[in-house]
Parts: C-alpha cells; sequence; structure tokens
C-alpha cells in the first residue's frame, strides 16, 4: 500500500504541474499575440492547429466543435468504439456528454488526450453520476486513464483521483466524500482492497457498523478486515 500511496501522490503532483504549466502557456499565447496590459481578449473559442492543419487544441466556453474530433463524429465512433461493446452502445452514446468549458487537447487522429474543463466530458463508456470539475487524461484511443475532479453528488461533494487499467475499469482511487468513505481503494469494493473510513452501513464496506481500517474483498466475499473503529 506504501507503494500505491507514493504512486498516488506522484500522479497528484503531476497533474498540479501540468495544469499550472496549460495556464501559463495560455497567458504566454495571449501575450505574444500583442494583448496590451490595458486591454481585454473576449472570445468564444480558439483552436490551434499543428503544422498540417489538424486541429489539435480547443480552448473555449464551451470548446469550440473541430472537424476531426472522433467523440463528435457518429460514424468514426461506429467504426472504433462501437464494435467493442454491445449492440445497444451508440443508443447509449447519444445521452453522453461531449463539451466542456477549459481546454481540450486532441490527439492527430483526432481522440480526446487531456481535456481541463468544468464540466469534463462524459467517458466514453459511460455517463458520470454527475458533471465533474477537473481534469481527465485519455490513452491513445480516447479511453479515460486516469482523473481528478470535483463532483457536486446528493447535496454533498465527491472529491476523487482516478487510474483506471487496460481493461476500462478502475484500478486505484483516492476518494473523499462528504458523507461517504475517505480512503484508498484498489480494485473495487466487490473485488479488492479499501484502506480508510466509511460510515456504517455503507455499500463500498457493507457492515453495519462504522469502519476504519483495512477491508479485503474477493467476489464479494470479505476475506481480510481490520476494522479500528470495531476494535477488531
Amino acid at each position: 500500500m506504501q507503494a500505491e500511496m507514493q504512486q498516488v501522490m506522484r500522479t497528484i503532483r503531476w497533474l498540479q504541474g501540468y495544469a499550472i504549466l496549460a495556464s501559463i502557456a495560455l497567458v504566454v499565447l495571449f501575450v505574444r499575440n500583442g494583448v496590451e496590459e490595458e486591454d481585454v481578449l473576449r472570445a468564444r473559442g480558439l483552436i490551434i492547429e499543428d503544422e498540417v492543419g489538424r486541429e489539435r487544441i480547443l480552448i473555449g466556453a464551451p470548446v469550440p466543435e473541430a472537424a476531426n474530433r472522433v467523440r463528435t463524429d457518429d460514424a468514426r465512433v461506429r467504426e472504433v468504439w462501437a464494435p467493442r461493446f454491445p449492440e445497444a452502445y451508440m443508443d447509449y452514446y447519444q445521452d453522453y456528454s461531449h463539451d466542456t468549458n477549459g481546454m481540450l487537447i486532441l490527439s492527430e487522429d483526432g481522440f480526446d488526450r487531456l481535456v481541463v474543463g468544468d464540466p469534463t466530458p462524459d467517458p466514453n463508456i459511460g455517463r458520470r453520476i454527475a458533471p465533474a470539475t477537473g481534469m481527465v487524461i485519455n490513452d491513445d484511443q480516447g479511453f479515460e486513464r486516469s482523473g481528478y475532479g470535483v463532483l457536486a453528488v446528493n447535496g454533498g461533494y465527491n472529491v476523487g483521483l482516478g487510474l483506471d487499467t487496460d481493461r476500462i475499469a478502475e484500478g486505484l482511487s483516492l476518494v473523499l466524500q462528504d458523507d461517504g468513505p475517505h480512503g484508498i481503494l484498489v480494485g473495487t469494493p466487490a473485488d479488492g482492497i479499501f484502506l480508510g473510513t466509511a460510515p456504517a452501513g455503507h455499500a463500498w464496506t457493507g457492515l453495519e457498523e462504522e469502519f476504519s481500517g483495512l477491508l479485503a474483498r474477493r467476489d464479494g466475499e470479505i476475506v481480510h478486515q481490520l476494522n479500528l473503529a470495531a476494535g477488531n
């Protein structure tokens, strides 16, 4: 667990550094284009192209449309993503949100690679439980591999950092929910290890009592439990 904690902290520092660099880059971009100190530049959107004219960086509120963006091209979605999922995938896909107010970086093939925004787009495998403000990092095929965000859920806030596996599933999560668990989850609540605290009756532990400690499950069954809140 110590190594996993160190990995989580390194990831958080990397995300913070990337956000700072992105902000500095935007400021430099505006200054280099002749914006004087007493002026205000107003725009609905900005598209940065690479040397061969491919749209690579989208900035806006919301970000402008891009002709080569896979997420907003149903024909390409049907070609590159739909074959991996059940037949009803395209029906569900019509309800996914692709917009963001912020900055989006595209690969040369048009896949979303990095998003910093409010809210961030839904993953291409399903809708989020609530709009998220934060950062999302995708692999070269547009599948989410890491994200850091804040979500308003049921009158409270969920703050989380997730690292996903190549099987499109949560691999490692650092979670803080106002009225729920605080801790680290390796795998899933039903098949993984949870280190942290959770209120009595929470689904992550399945325990009637308050939890504080280490809980390991395999195929939904508890195989190890150290609950300091219960004194065992």
